[in-house]
């Protein structure tokens, strides 16, 4: 019997709910940073967004008593080395991330994280020494495919969403070998980048580059809310993941990219070219058989622990008959 189905109803109730809102936040943030406008300089938001972030898990931080782990890892020297490199990572992604959204490449970013779970596996290969199977293989080379024919029969570098499928790849590949969980970790990083941001929030108000509490009440509040945005869905997927298997994780993870794709298309009237639909086609083919081995190295895994445990029960009956005899 797996995991999951260990788990009673209701908790894999609770991740599923968990998961879904914390796809669905990441898929409308896009129309989020999008009512700030052009009157807010994308670094002002990130800024706010790493700022607002840090005072907001401080808070989780002691309400959870997670303080002693915070002092912990500011100790460890080679901890707190790697989490700066992943904090940096994280910082590049949302930056990233906010300046495409502000100057209408949504489009992109919908492209960078459908990239991003084929990208894990190439890394994972490429790093970690772990085997791709036959249908991760032929997945990470259509994606590549895709990419390389908007390159070079288009002419179109897709920086943005080369950065961000990056950014967030690499971050995932260097927070997997740490030993710290994922809301202190993340209560770090913010810690660590504050500093800069605060010194970036001084430069910018020098040079009357400011917008928070110099344009209106509505702008302030949707700048503190970058946070609040930033911490929710973070811990909801951290509670998701803990409730239900990285396999329907794997799945609910194309809601964001969809939804960034839909807004951008219907709502934020991006141009969809015919590079970017031959683009995304691969991409999508990519992701199919991306989908259709994890699929399947579900179901080789579900039958192999259901035989060790039929061969478990079959020792244990074994035993008893021998300890009459």
């Amino acid at each position: 019997m797996n995991s999951e189905s260990r788990k009673p109803p209701n908790d894999q109730s609770i991740g599923l709910i968990a998961a879904l809102s914390a796809f669905l936040i990441w898929g409308g943030l896009p129309l989020y940073f999008h009512l700030l406008g052009e009157s807010v300089s994308p670094w002002e938001v990130l800024i706010h967004r790493v700022l607002w972030s840090a005072v907001i898990l401080l808070g989780v931080a002691l309400v959870t008593q997670r303080l002693d782990r915070v002092r912990a890892t500011f100790a460890d020297r080679r901890l707190l080395l790697w989490l700066a490199l992943s904090a940096a990572l994280v910082a590049t992604n949302w930056g990233t991330f906010i300046w495409a959204v502000v100057n209408n490449h949504v489009l992109e970013t919908s492209l960078g994280y459908y990239i991003n779970p084929l990208l894990n596996v190439a890394l994972g290969f490429i790093f970690l020494g772990e085997r791709l199977r036959r249908l991760q293989q032929a997945a990470v080379a259509v994606a590549t495919t895709g990419v390389l024919i908007m390159i070079v029969a288009f002419g179109t570098v897709p920086w943005v969403a080369l950065v961000l499928a990056g950014s967030m790849g690499f971050y995932a590949l260097v927070r997997k070998q740490l030993a710290v969980d994922s809301i202190t970790g993340l209560l770090v990083e913010t810690l660590l980048l504050s500093p800069i941001m605060l010194v970036a929030f001084a430069v910018l108000h020098a040079r009357s580059g400011m917008a928070f509490f110099h344009d209106n009440l509505h702008i302030d509040l949707l700048l503190i809310g970058a946070g609040v945005l930033t911490v929710v869905p973070f811990a909801s997927f951290a509670a998701a993941a803990q409730r239900l298997r990285l396999g329907t994780l794997g799945l609910i993870q194309y809601l964001t990219p969809t939804l960034h794709l839909l807004s951008g298309v219907f709502i934020l009237k991006e141009t969809f070219t015919a590079t970017d639909g031959v683009t995304f086609v691969f991409i999508w083919i990519g992701l199919v058989l991306y989908t259709i081995d994890a699929l399947r190295q579900r179901r080789t895994t579900r039958v192999i622990r259901r035989e060790q445990a039929a061969d478990a029960v079959d020792g244990a009956h074994t035993g008893d008959k021998e300890d009459t005899v």
